[in-house]
């Protein structure tokens, strides 16, 4: 089965049951109603405060957290179901308005691992310093079994590391022995070892000294480019995001707030906090950067544990009213395929 999209996620939730008392949980929302798709070979965008569940949302469709609710499909297949949405991907409901749970339904994502791989966002945790740099890139094919002779197996390493940028002599020496942007190329080159068609970058440059992240991202370019993948590229700076997405998303609190292609998002923000964000974003240009007017947010970020009624940005928002507070506003088309969640704007 094929389809437009490469990868569909329809309401996705993902919520973690924290300890209150004694013997009483509450539900903490990191994702909540969370929707997207992205076409082979794009780049779609997330970004958002620390702490707004974009990770999660990355761990979550690749199944290393087993998602609470929704749906997700890979080149039109199923791969996850919760049995909680209907067969056009809308929320269940019985008589009385309240959400129903059908049966989960789930699949090996051994196969599909080859397909959806993930580059982490600390290189210094996310390799084994007891393993030399060929045996990390090497790894995903002896699970896999994509050769015959170590031969093989070598040169495949060889031609990955070419690949991203680091030198054969390199294979046989250690993770602690290499500085943070070639200790992210080799995580970058174990996740292309099994050449995924999708692949989840999770902050791959925020642990990164400015000058190496250019080359970073460059390098996520020319791959893209060169093998056609595409990426959900998960980040906080929103002009990293710009330079390498085809679309941006927007989170705040577990929820999409909008959404748009790159150049439509950053010329037109319509929701308050995207602006908010924007405005925050430092300018190389003097001249601009007096002539904006930076929009500062009032308040903290509200828990997760106890997220405002209706619309969850209403706390900060300086247009907010009792309509904000009764309903949450859905993900609606404001045209050409911006979408915005909010009432008043």
């Amino acid at each position: 089965m094929s389809s437009e999209y490469l990868v569909e996620v329809e309401h996705l939730k993902q919520y973690f049951p924290i300890r209150t008392g004694f013997a009483s949980t509450t539900p903490l929302k990191a994702v909540d109603d969370v929707s997207f798709a992205i076409k082979p070979g794009e780049t779609l965008g997330l970004v958002g405060e620390s702490g707004c569940g974009k990770t999660t949302v990355g761990r979550s469709l690749l199944q290393l957290y087993q998602p609470t609710g929704g749906r997700i499909k890979y080149n039109g297949e199923v791969i996850f179901d919760a049995g909680d949405l209907d067969e056009n991907g809308e929320p269940k409901v019985d008589a009385k308005g309240n959400p129903v749970k059908g049966k989960v339904t789930t699949v090996n994502m051994l196969p599909y691992r080859k397909q959806m791989q993930m580059v982490f966002q600390d290189p210094y945790s996310s390799l084994n310093p007891r393993m030399t740099v060929e045996d990390i890139i090497g790894e995903p094919l002896d699970v896999h079994k994509l050769y015959t002779t170590k031969a093989e197996r070598r040169e495949k390493v060889l031609h990955l590391m070419e690949l991203v940028g680091l030198n054969a002599e390199h294979a046989t020496r250690y993770a602690h022995e290499f500085s943070g942007g070639q200790r992210q190329r080799i995580g970058i080159a174990r996740a292309l070892a099994v050449d995924p068609r999708f692949i989840v970058c999770d902050e791959p440059v925020s642990a990164l000294d400015v000058s190496i992240q250019a080359q970073v991202v460059n390098m996520f370019e020319d791959l893209q480019h060169k093998l056609g993948v595409a990426y959900l590229f998960i980040a906080h700076d929103l002009l990293v995001v710009n330079h390498i997405s085809d679309r941006i998303a927007v989170m705040y609190l577990g929820k999409m707030m909008e959404m748009a292609e790159a150049g439509e998002l950053m010329n037109n923000p319509i929701h308050p906090y995207t602006q908010s964000l924007l405005s925050a974003v430092p300018m190389p240009d003097p001249k601009i950067a007096r002539e904006r007017k930076r929009i500062v947010l009032e308040g903290d970020v509200p828990s997760p544990l106890k997220a405002p009624s209706g619309c969850p940005f209403r706390t900060r928002c300086r247009f907010a009213t009792e309509q904000c507070a009764a309903q949450r506003p859905p993900l609606t088309d404001r045209g050409n395929g911006h979408m915005v969640a909010c009432w008043n704007k």
